[in-house]
């Protein structure tokens, strides 16, 4: 058997990438076979809703794992003004209004490599920001985003329970 064709053990990243997180930082699970099996490849932390200013981070730290980015799939409705294309190191990505809700990000490279990543709302805690990270970034997980995120952020404070 060549050396090529012997697995890699699987690489779990360390604990101090994880409390190393925060605002702006892409996590990603990146498994680039057929036989993914996990429903999120990644996690994102953007800084704020504000598309042109956050994606071109994004889709720079994906190139150098994944190759040129073609597309972005996103749903507008959560974002501001969404551009339908950016240049990005010379290079056009296109993006696409998909429903898939404020917590996901829809990546492809080429014509159909698709990759699902979990955006984690900008206002974060950092602690639950990392946990729904880690969640989202598990070989195994099979929760959907909205599920993550209700299980990792804290409910917001309405200004009655603030009065009280």
């Amino acid at each position: 058997m060549a050396e090529s064709d012997t697995p890699s053990p699987r690489k779990l990243l360390p604990d101090e990438i994880h409390r190393a997180v925060r605002p702006g930082t892409a996590l990603l699970r990146l498994e680039t076979t057929h036989s993914r099996e996990g429903v999120l490849d990644g996690a994102w932390w953007p800084r704020s809703r504000d598309v042109a200013t956050e994606l071109p981070a994004l889709v720079q730290a994906l190139t150098g794992h994944l190759g040129p980015i073609t597309r972005v799939g996103l749903d507008t409705d959560a974002w501001g003004e969404v551009p339908t294309r950016l240049v990005i190191d010379d290079r056009v990505v296109r993006l696409d209004s998909f429903p898939v809700g404020d917590d996901t990000v829809l990546i492809t490279r080429g014509d159909n490599d698709h990759f699902a990543l979990l955006v984690v709302p900008p206002h974060t805690t950092a602690d639950a920001a990392r946990a729904a990270m880690a969640r989202a970034v598990d070989a195994g997980n099979v929760t959907q985003a909205a599920e993550i995120l209700v299980a990792a952020l804290p409910e917001p404070v309405t200004d009655r329970e603030e009065s009280e």
